[in-house]
């Protein structure tokens, strides 16, 4: 589990600095500019919650218990949710096959991430599936 997770975090980089390297990631638009400060707004919004504990590059469940306030009430992985759809924005603002697949290739491996994140975080934390069960993983009333 640890591995793949690793593949996924790896993933989404470099999805998005392919999508940085082609000049996709951003676009002066309303249309992107509005979503994509959305996107950074609830990854902060997220941090801020997550407090004080670390990243790390493998999922590994931290210590202090299951964080439940903020951003994480309504759904389980909104810092995933963050780099998808700033990195989606950007990708279907310049929409061509390299986009597509560089935009595709952060959103799989955020869904690896989370896959993974989540059996492990399960096993951890008793509670997470009454958790799981009342939140959404992504996209509040869709996924």
């Amino acid at each position: 589990m640890k591995t793949l997770s690793v593949i996924g975090y790896l993933g989404m980089i470099g999805g998005l600095l392919g999508l940085l390297a082609t000049g996709s990631l951003l676009f002066r638009s309303p249309l992107v500019i509005v979503p994509q400060a959305a996107a950074v707004w609830l990854l902060i919004w997220a941090r801020l919650a997550f407090g004080r504990r670390s990243f790390h590059l493998a999922a590994n469940p931290t210590e202090g218990g299951l964080v439940t306030t903020g951003p994480y009430r309504f759904i389980r992985h909104p810092i995933y949710t963050a780099v998808c759809l700033f990195a989606g924005a950007g990708a279907a603002a310049h929409l061509s096959g390299t986009t597509a697949l560089l935009g595709g290739l952060v959103l799989a491996s955020a869904l690896a991430r989370i896959g993974c994140e989540e059996q492990l975080v399960s096993a951890r934390y008793p509670e997470y599936r009454a958790y799981a069960a009342r939140t959404w993983r992504m996209i509040p009333y869709v996924f």
